[in-house]
Order: C-alpha cells, then structure tokens, then sequence
C-alpha cells in the first residue's frame, strides 16, 4: 500500500464526529492533521502493512504529515517481533512523536521478554529533551517495573525528574498513583516527604484517589497529604 492509497484508505474510514473528539482532547496537534479515524480501524491497517515489506517503506517516511500516520507508525513498532529492529525503528520515531495518544498507545509487546535491555534504554529516555520520549520511558517503567520486577531505585528515578511540561509531569503523577497502587509501603514515603513538586504531588494523591485499587484508608491519608497552595 503506497502513501497515495493509504491516505485514501484513512479519508475512506473518516469519522467527523470522532474526529472533532480528537482534535479537543489532543490540543497538541494542529485539527488539520487529524483525519478523524478509530483506533480499531487503524491497528486493522498496521496489520495489513505488516503483512509483507510495506512497512519498512512507510517506517523510513519521517515524519509523517497525518496523526493516524503516526498512529500506524506505533501499532506497527508494538507488534514487532525482532528486538534490534524494535529498538531501532522506536529509536527513529521517538524524536517524532508530537502528542500523548501516540505516545502512550505505543507499547512494544517485546519488551516483556528483554527487560533488562529495555531498563537500560529507559534511564536514557527520562533524560531526554523530547517530552514525548520523557514521557514513553516512564510509561515503559511503569508497565514493566511496577511488580515483581520493581526495585526501590525506580520511583526514585521518576521523583528526580523536574519539567515545565504538562504532559511529563501528568506522566510522572499517573506513575506514582499507579505505583501506590501497586507499591505502597515503598513509594508512600515519596508523598509523606513531599519530594515531587507541589502540582505533580497533588495530581499523583488526586489519581490515587480516584482508583479502585486505593484502599478507602489509604485515599484518606493520602488526601491528609496534599498540599496547600497560597
């Protein structure tokens, strides 16, 4: 499928209604590159790419000039099953990435069976100029590192993180609700001594709040902890 009939096939599956829900919950993107095609439709797409060889060509088509042409870019790197090209192919893209849907709905299936590699490219990631590669190398640790493979080193690497951007910060208080979740005893502590900044500590304790997996107990002490703006 060439770029001429895949952008065909994107207008021929477009939702106005579903594209007017995208534009106001992705502000990141100008509306003029979203086309207005649903999720399912899309990975259906990415499969047919991967099929034969049509991927590659469209992989090496940076940057692409359509969301959903990002999106396709995701879904395919997330079934890859060859961890070298995986990491290359992510390691291409990233730098690309312009908004959080895209980001967070890339999630190479790979990367359960080679975390230790994965470890070592996140502690690359969080350190880059890129929100969008900050914020796919905390959601990578969250998603991998948050149960039998957690380690008291993780939460302190997230916590040592300092941004103005929105979307880094809202990853780094949806790590720490999810790991207070998963983690209590060993990342209360992160609330109790107050070493996020205030916005990001207040977001984490609000989330928790909001999840199921808090027990009514710990959302009572965890709201004791929030913090009082003047």
């Amino acid at each position: 499928m060439d770029g001429m009939n895949l952008y065909k096939k994107l207008l021929e599956l477009q939702d106005l209604k579903y594209r007017d829900m995208q534009i106001k919950i992705i502000p990141s993107i100008d509306a003029k590159a979203i086309i207005g095609v649903r999720t399912p439709q899309l990975k259906t797409i990415a499969k047919e790419l991967r099929k034969d060889d049509t991927y590659k060509v469209f992989l090496d088509e940076l940057p692409h000039q359509y969301f959903e042409e990002n999106q396709l870019h995701a879904f395919i790197i997330s079934e890859m099953k060859n961890l070298d090209e995986c990491l290359n192919e992510l390691e291409k893209f990233l730098p690309h990435v312009d908004n959080w849907a895209t980001c967070d709905q890339m999630s190479p299936k790979i990367f359960k069976k080679y975390k230790t590699v994965l470890l070592q490219r996140i502690k690359v990631w969080i350190h880059s100029e890129k929100t969008y590669t900050v914020r796919f190398g905390i959601g990578m640790l969250m998603k991998h590192f948050l149960d039998e493979d957690f380690a008291p080193e993780y939460p302190k690497m997230v916590a040592g993180l300092r941004s103005k951007e929105y979307y880094i910060n809202m990853m780094i208080a949806w790590y720490f609700a999810t790991a207070l979740a998963k983690q209590y005893e060993s990342v209360l502590p992160y609330i109790e001594q107050k070493r996020l900044d205030d916005w990001t500590h207040n977001k984490a304790i609000q989330k928790s709040v909001e999840s199921s997996r808090i027990t009514p107990e710990q959302k009572s002490y965890l709201k004791s902890w929030k913090v009082t703006r003047r």
